[in-house]
């Protein structure tokens, strides 16, 4: 069992609100966290079809056959259920008597802003942080980034290429054909393949509707559905120009690296090493941390890469609590004058303090590099944004 950061945040939220949606990718644990937090709640899963035939025959029935309060698993599939949940709430105006859950951003947010706006509080689960996995396991980064950070396979000792396989064809058998038909499953899946190619960089719209033969609207909305699953998400570029030309143009990242690994058909935490993605793969992976910090606390997470048409670059600005921060992400061991570069240039051009400059890489100590802080892989992120 593995204990999540984001349970204090979810109490509180649950203290709160009539009802409290927690969101997130399908096995990132929302089920196993919901059930252990709140044991005395009455679980149901509207993906049993019995259950869901018995709350369409008659829901104001179903939701009265119990004083207990509710975890109503993948609520989106009924959306009636959100009129009756909405009158309850603003009858009984008591906190907590619905937890609401699903894997479907997409169709959960939608029912929840016609509905429940006001009512509700969202909180989002993503897959295992580095902080929650650490106690349960020791290895070496590389073997973490091929793994991935999905719970399951750890829990129940599971061949992870296996358990990706699957996971990959039952998100496109169930969630995308839940939300759109797509009449080419394997057009999707090269799709797919061809955004972990596109993993860290800036994002190529065009060239991957032409790579699979579909319209730049078609490739559009497939992103949109994938970054509403929690599968990828788009770092916009910084809106600040400090007196340069920008570039305008959003990167794109895999939320797991364990996917990333898998549609880009690598095999062994020893060929990732060696593997040409090797540094786009650490960067998402670091950025992803620092997303998963701001998610425990309910947040938001304000995320930025920076580059003007010079070639100056920043990997991620993080604009938190009144301050600037600046990080690299380097995935090497060795620290050599030329990690620096990159910030040395971003503190002629902003004018910050250099306290504001970091430098993550693949080494295992916290260590001090001219100006600059240098932390390792491992490091607790939400420290830094307290």
């Amino acid at each position: 069992m593995f204990n999540r950061l984001l349970t204090p945040t979810l109490k509180k939220a649950v203290q709160s609100f009539p009802v409290t949606a927690l969101t997130g990718p399908r096995q990132s644990g929302k089920t196993t966290l919901l059930q252990s937090t709140f044991p005395d709640y009455h679980y149901v899963s509207l993906e049993s079809p019995d259950k869901l035939l018995q709350i369409q025959d008659d829901p104001r029935g179903f939701l009265t056959q119990t004083s207990k309060p509710w975890i109503i698993d993948e609520a989106q599939r009924f959306p009636p259920l959100f009129s009756y949940i909405q009158e309850y709430a603003d009858t009984q105006k008591k906190a907590g008597h619905f937890i609401l859950s699903g894997s479907q951003n997409f169709l959960l947010s939608q029912h929840i802003s016609q509905t429940l706006a006001g009512r509700v509080a969202i909180l989002e689960l993503l897959p295992l942080s580095y902080q929650e996995f650490k106690p349960f396991k020791s290895v070496s980064l590389w073997q973490y980034l091929f793994h991935g950070s999905y719970p399951r396979p750890y829990q129940e000792n599971l061949d992870t290429d296996l358990w990706f396989n699957a996971y990959v064809r039952t998100y496109l058998e169930r969630d995308v054909r839940d939300i759109i038909y797509i009449k080419d499953l394997s057009q999707f899946q090269l799709f797919l393949r061809l955004c972990a190619g596109q993993h860290g960089q800036q994002l190529n719209l065009t060239t991957l509707a032409q790579a699979c033969g579909i319209s730049q609207t078609t490739a559009n909305t497939w992103l949109n559905i994938l970054e509403a699953s929690y599968i990828v998400f788009k770092l916009r570029p910084y809106f600040n120009n400090f007196k340069k030309r920008l570039v305008k143009t959003p990167k794109l990242y895999f939320y797991d690296s364990g996917i990333v690994c898998r549609l880009l058909g690598l095999q062994s935490p020893e060929q990732l090493l060696i593997h040409s993605s090797r540094g786009a793969i650490f960067e998402g992976f670091i950025i992803s941390e620092i997303v998963k910090a701001f998610f425990a606390k309910g947040k938001t997470a304000p995320i930025y890469y920076w580059r003007d048409h010079s070639g100056h670059e920043v990997d991620l600005l993080v604009d938190y609590g009144g301050k600037l921060l600046a990080f690299e992400m380097k995935s090497t061991m060795t620290l050599t004058k030329d990690l620096v570069k990159g910030l040395q240039q971003w503190h002629a051009i902003s004018e910050l303090p250099h306290e504001c400059g970091h430098i993550v890489y693949a080494g295992d100590e916290k260590l001090k590099f001219k100006e600059w802080s240098i932390l390792p892989w491992q490091y607790d992120f939400k420290h830094l944004f307290e």
